[in-house]
């Protein structure tokens, strides 16, 4: 029997986005200690705040302030805090209606266990020591005892040096196993070969395999080496440097048609000015040293394919 692979894999995006009025208004008063919620037409207090209507899609932009304590309305218990949330400690994920709103924050109570948790019990917030305008200046719920605050007050919004944009992140971190079919796939890679997968009835082949064709429901077992070279069926161009990323903007990711394969893959496409990479444009890989997949493809030299050639596999 093969070795098993697995291998553990990051998929990370911090994206920057702006803030509007009222997110902006919102995120700044957490960094004053300050929680602002958004009053509807109808008079219902919206905690987070949101710019628009969620029942009839007006504009809305009636700020007014709400209590740091409030109630829980539903919870469930973490036992196990993954890496990167708000607590390392065993914490309860809840949902707390604020003093003077009529929607729920999500958040986090530091608790002593879940038999400390119940629906209906009151909470307040605990400020982190450090605060720089994010969700996070909330760093957790804590039980309270104390007494209601009052009805929420009307606030312009406005505060010194607001925040205006901020940088989320995202990112997922997990353990891969290719099944029988893709790992067939990255054995062959290291032969700087590309192999995919026959369905039998179809007759289309997949690179990379699949283990079954998605369209005809059956199991697929014959191997058929595809490319090395392959023809651009669309792309596109990257404007904007990802984080981390050591490749110069403009640059151009493409599907690529492998000769020989049933649908395309992506790549990048080097060894050509950006702007005149082109539907049909022949081209080929570019490994590098100790690589297991192309680092890009580029140019063949060869005459562009006719569209007819690759017209159903856009």
């Amino acid at each position: 029997m093969p070795p098993v692979l697995r291998a553990p894999f990051v998929v990370e995006f911090p994206f920057t986005r702006s803030l509007g009025p009222v997110q902006s208004a919102f995120l700044t008063g957490l960094r004053e200690r300050t929680v602002l919620g958004v009053r509807t037409v109808d008079g219902r207090v919206l905690v987070p705040p949101v710019e628009y209507d969620p029942v009839t899609a007006e504009e809305i932009r009636d700020l007014v302030e709400v209590g740091a304590t409030g109630t829980v309305t539903t919870w469930a218990w973490n036992e196990h805090p993954r890496p990167r949330q708000p607590l390392a400690t065993p914490f309860a994920w809840v949902l707390v209606r604020l003093d003077g709103a009529d929607t729920s924050l999500l958040h986090v109570l530091d608790a002593l266990g879940p038999d400390a948790v119940r629906t209906g019990m009151r909470v307040r917030v605990r400020w982190a020591a450090e605060r720089t305008g994010a969700i996070t200046d909330i760093a957790c719920f804590e039980p309270y005892e104390g007494e209601p605050a009052g009805p929420p007050r009307a606030h312009s919004g406005s505060f010194p040096e607001p925040v205006t944009g901020i940088v989320a992140p995202a990112r997922l971190d997990y353990t891969f196993t290719p099944g029988r079919a893709q790992s067939r796939h990255l054995a062959a890679l290291d032969g700087r070969r590309t192999v995919g997968e026959r369905c039998p009835s179809c007759r289309k082949v997949y690179v990379p395999p699949r283990g079954a064709c998605p369209t005809c429901g059956v199991a697929t077992e014959e191997q058929v080496e595809v490319g090395p070279r392959g023809t651009v069926t669309t792309f596109c161009i990257v404007n904007i440097k990802a984080k981390g990323l050591d490749i110069e903007v403009p640059y151009v990711y493409a599907h690529i048609a492998l000769d020989g394969a049933g649908l395309a893959l992506h790549g990048r496409i080097g060894g050509i000015p950006y702007d005149e990479v082109r539907m049909g444009l022949r081209v080929e890989p570019v490994w590098r040293e100790g690589s297991r997949h192309p680092d890009h493809y580029r140019p063949s030299g060869e005459p562009d394919a006719d569209y007819d050639t690759y017209k159903e596999l856009l």
